[in-house]
């Protein structure tokens, strides 16, 4: 079950990383939602650093947490329409 773990976290973390290289924010966004699109990321940021944090230390389970979290707000930017992307398999696309 430790092995399934870890391999459930290094390809989490992997997906995340490269949704994180693809992402965009969507063009001649209003300073508000430009501002909320640059938060979105900030928080994707933050719960990466997080994971890997956990990753280090061992504590596996959070570190997925983390992880999936981290995808979560690039998703939820995406389907607000506030960060683009294009690619179906690493996005939930509206």
């Amino acid at each position: 079950m430790q092995n399934e773990l870890k391999e459930k976290v290094k390809k989490y973390r992997a997906l995340t990383e490269r949704a994180l290289e693809e992402i965009e924010l969507m063009k001649e966004l209003e300073e508000k939602d430009e501002k909320i699109a640059k938060d979105f990321l900030s928080m994707c940021k933050n719960y990466l650093e997080d994971g890997k944090h956990f990753q280090e230390t061992g504590d596996l389970l959070t570190a997925l947490a983390s992880f999936s979290y981290s995808h979560a707000w690039l998703d939820a930017g995406v389907r607000a329409k506030l960060l683009k992307a294009e690619d179906d398999q690493l996005f939930t696309l509206p």
